[in-house]
């Protein structure tokens, strides 16, 4: 099995593992029917769209305190 002649400097092997932090952005895109960013050639994980057709049905999460017609009661000051 061979084995190199002679030692690696620090800055040859550092060198060496420094490609893996240039790792670059994503390209987004914009949805069509709900104008947010989005993975191009995906489906929106906002509206459930692809192009032009409801493909998955998203779900609205309901907001804390105001299910089952309850007001959330703001906290007393002072006190």
């Amino acid at each position: 099995m061979a084995n190199p002649k002679r030692r690696h400097s620090p800055s040859w092997r550092d060198k060496r593992r420094a490609h893996w932090r240039k790792l670059e952005t994503p390209n987004l895109s914009i949805c069509p029917q709900c104008k947010e960013p989005k993975l191009p050639h995906r489906v929106c994980g906002n509206c459930g769209y692809y192009n032009g057709i409801e493909v998955i049905k998203i779900r609205v999460k309901k907001e804390k305190g105001k299910e089952k017609g309850k007001e959330v009661k703001p906290a007393k000051e002072g006190a």
